[in-house]
């Protein structure tokens, strides 16, 4: 990797009408010409074999992201180093086609992204993550976004294009409905209402999209299920998942300090119900355990979750196998119904 003495300003370029407003703290960036983009996945708990993500770090700069410990294997920091420190694989289109072209390669989907968001800010100037989705319209191969942002409107022709020949779904993670209450635990992301608005739009332009309700945080959010759902639904989300709060290696520290400054009033009553759903303990780390929750709470959180989405309309995923074909699965991961003929479906990391 090598710094960017002077990085671009996705604020002042020609989609600066996506984003939010620029963040106090001072980002550097760093290029690096990565030697793959694929990365495939061996663990069961996660229900997609590959994932592409052209970027390392993410802007919006959420206090609960799982993704803040890959950060430490750059020599990074998992806090605010994670948000400011960015790294962009500027070969990403290229390694993309290459992969593509390799008489190995099945024809399976991609997901982006598993460790970053792939329409953070910087994707306004490098647009790395709209090379990635040209190469799979070059080779008919489907592709499948979770992201936070507004600017994936910016790729709505594109999205529409591949679902065409392919197939391509988004998804948009949006684990509050309340603005204000977002903006204190996610606090570069667009607001909520930026992203109901981004469903609207590509719903309008023939994209398929869906809404993750990631993470839910017993004691936080749960409440917020209905109103996530129905606003949802009305913006033309055909599905819904969702997935417990994790708290691997620092991202515990960093979400309960900033958790206790944003909602002093909440903060022990959250923790409380995160150990309660954890046996006592703040993360699970075992595979077949870290992504599920325990205990009559979490229980009564997952029925109001599915009581709510059959009520409003939303399908319930499915997961991927290894051929990349569906086969059923349940609300915590998932994807829309894969179709006879295109033998699909979408995962989350």
């Amino acid at each position: 990797m090598k710094p960017v003495s002077n990085p671009p300003n996705p604020y002042l370029s020609v989609h600066h009408e996506w984003l939010e407003p620029p963040p106090p703290a001072r980002v550097e960036v760093y290029e690096e010409h990565a030697k793959s983009i694929l990365s495939e996945n061996d663990s069961p708990d996660i229900p997609f074999r590959w994932s592409v993500n052209p970027y390392r770090g993410c802007q919006h700069a959420c206090a609960y992201c799982y993704a803040r410990p890959y950060h430490e294997y750059l020599g990074f920091g998992a806090g605010t180093d994670f948000e400011t420190k960015l790294v962009a694989k500027v070969n990403s289109g290229e390694l993309l086609r290459e992969a593509f072209s390799k008489k190995a390669w099945r024809g399976e989907q991609v997901n982006f992204s598993g460790v970053t968001d792939c329409y953070q800010p910087l994707e306004a100037v490098y647009k790395l993550t709209r090379a990635c989705l040209e190469v799979c319209l070059e080779f008919r191969n489907p592709a499948a976004v979770v992201t936070k942002s507004f600017l994936v409107m910016r790729d709505a022709d594109l999205f529409a294009r591949l679902n065409e020949v392919a197939a391509a779904t988004v998804y948009q993670s949006i684990p509050f409905a309340d603005d204000a209450t977002a903006r204190l635990i996610e606090p570069q992301a667009p607001s909520p209402s930026r992203r109901f608005e981004a469903m609207r739009r590509l719903t309008a332009a023939g994209v398929p999209v869906g809404v993750l309700l990631a993470p839910l945080i017993p004691g936080l959010n749960d409440r917020e299920i209905p109103a996530v759902l129905e606003r949802a639904a009305a913006a033309g989300a055909k599905w819904a998942g969702y997935m417990p709060l994790r708290l691997p290696g620092n991202v515990q520290p960093v979400f309960l300090e900033r958790l206790g400054a944003a909602m002093p009033d909440r903060a022990a009553r959250v923790e409380a119900r995160i150990r309660e759903m954890r046996r006592g303990r703040m993360n699970e780390s075992a595979f077949g355990a870290r992504m599920r929750g325990t205990g009559n709470y979490w229980e009564s959180v997952e029925e109001l979750f599915r009581v709510t989405r059959d009520r409003v309309g939303l399908g319930s995923p499915r997961r991927s196998d290894q051929s990349g074909k569906g086969r059923p699965g349940n609300e915590v991961v998932g994807s829309p119904p894969a179709t006879i003929e295109r033998q699909l479906s979408l995962g989350f990391e």
